[in-house]
């Protein structure tokens, strides 16, 4: 098997794997949400189909595109040389597609991106209102507030535009588009899955917290060495 295929049957594999790590934690409901990945090396991605049920997702229905979300199927030239054939299920990609391309073909150090609409990530999303940097675990893992992305409807790459915009410059691996939900990134899939897991506990802790008064704000220096050691010295 060519390069290319295993690459293909390896990140469909996780793709779909890592969507059990969306309703494991909540974060979606009936058949909401996506993961995508890109395929390293080429420039092809797997994303979950659209309408589907997690429950019945599995690494062959996962859908390849190009980086512009249009469904691909035929033969490649490999690396190597060799040509490669591969079959996409027939199935539409996510309608969230042309996001997740946009924002591969503007932001090539990102392998990953997941949408939810996990509820209290949603309700500041809601809101237009950015979660502010007032705990140690957001200093952590978004080096600053988690911020808010412009309004933009579902259909063509609107919605990338906002995300590559709004995150260009931040630590931040998450987004929350304005009336719309959240969106992450990550150097591959299950980063980005990471970062979507988080940004909702911070959202719930947060919200929480201004039911009971104003919370503390953090010190910018204070944020910056948090994330600087959580990013460089952090784990195995």
């Amino acid at each position: 098997m060519s390069a290319l295929l295993d690459a293909i049957a390896r990140i469909r594999s996780e793709v779909c794997g890592l969507h059990a790590e969306l309703t494991r934690y909540g974060l979606v409901v009936w058949t909401a949400g996506n993961v995508s990945a890109r395929i390293p090396g080429y420039d092809l991605m797997a994303i979950k189909p659209s309408g589907v049920s997690y429950d019945d997702l599995t690494p062959d229905l996962m859908v390849v595109t190009d980086l512009f979300g249009t469904p691909v199927t035929g033969i490649s030239a490999d690396a190597d040389g060799a040509a490669a054939t591969w079959e996409n299920p027939g199935l539409a990609p996510s309608s969230d597609t042309d996001a997740h391309a946009y924002v591969y073909r503007h932001m090539p150090e990102v392998g990953g991106v997941v949408h939810t609409h996990s509820t209290y990530a949603t309700a500041w999303a809601a809101r237009g209102e950015s979660i502010p940097c007032v705990l140690t675990m957001m200093g952590d893992e978004f080096g600053g507030e988690i911020p808010v992305g412009p309004f933009a409807l579902i259909g063509d790459d609107s919605i990338g535009r906002g995300i590559v915009a709004t995150l260009q410059g931040s630590h931040s691996p998450a987004v929350l588009m304005q009336n719309h939900g959240p969106f992450t990134i990550g150097k591959d899939a299950r980063s980005a899955v990471k970062a979507a897991v988080m940004c909702e506990e911070v959202a719930r802790t947060v919200h929480v917290a201004r039911q009971l008064g104003e919370p503390v704000p953090m010190d910018p220096d204070l944020v910056a060495a948090l994330y600087d050691r959580y990013q460089n010295v952090y784990g195995q």
